[in-house]
């Protein structure tokens, strides 16, 4: 930390990444408080320099960061955060806060991030939020945990009909369609994608 190189406003650009899937999620800034605080206690701390104060991440929308490593650049002028992200990490629901790409002439566009899965899932917890009608998610959730199971349980025979006697693509059709499912049932009983992660995160280590 010492060795860490601050700016003329005492603050280092800090880029976060996903310990699990290696995607970059947000840079930041910190200062040198808030480097201490984040080595102390393994939460990321940064500076916002909008409201020039200090602030945990995730301390109004509860997605915070977990940090197994801190790592300076070559030149001591920037940090990069190994971390275990709760939620999405950008404030528009998106899980990374690079979830566009720049098109041709400058303009921007929407780009797939390297999670597709931490995507969907960010919007389903948005469509919990808004509980709007019309939503099939909405109706879902509104029908409890037992129908949902119910759902999963029905589009896995589906997957196994697909797999011995239909087409690849029925198979992918029908994948896509248990994941979604069962996606919703993690989200009802209150199970993020991260834990599912963390278990499979566990068991790589263990084998």
């Amino acid at each position: 930390m010492l060795a860490v190189k601050y700016d003329a406003q005492g603050l280092v650009p800090v880029v976060a990444q996903d310990a699990t899937t290696g995607e970059v999620l947000m840079v930041a800034y910190m200062n040198a408080e808030a480097v201490q605080r984040t080595a102390d206690s393994g939460d990321a701390w940064y500076w916002s320099r909008s409201r020039g104060r200090l602030w945990r991440k995730g301390e109004e929308s509860g997605h915070t960061q977990r940090v197994r490593e801190m790592r300076v650049d070559c030149d001591n002028d920037a940090l990069l955060l190994v971390v275990d992200q709760s939620g999405p990490a950008c404030h528009t629901g998106h899980r990374s806060c690079f979830y566009r790409g720049l098109a041709a002439g400058g303009e921007t566009d929407v780009a797939p991030t390297a999670d597709g899965l931490r995507d969907l899932f960010a919007r389903l917890e948005r469509r919990r939020e808004e509980m709007r009608d019309g939503s099939y998610t909405a109706t879902l959730l509104r029908g409890g945990g037992a129908a949902i199971a119910a759902k999963v349980q029905e589009e896995s025979g589906e997957v196994i009909h697909a797999a011995l006697a239909e087409t690849n693509q029925r198979l992918v059709e029908e994948t896509a369609d248990l994941l979604y499912h069962t996606l919703v049932l993690l989200l009802e009983r209150g199970v993020t994608l991260d834990d599912v992660y963390a278990e499979l995160d566990r068991r790589r280590h263990g084998r």
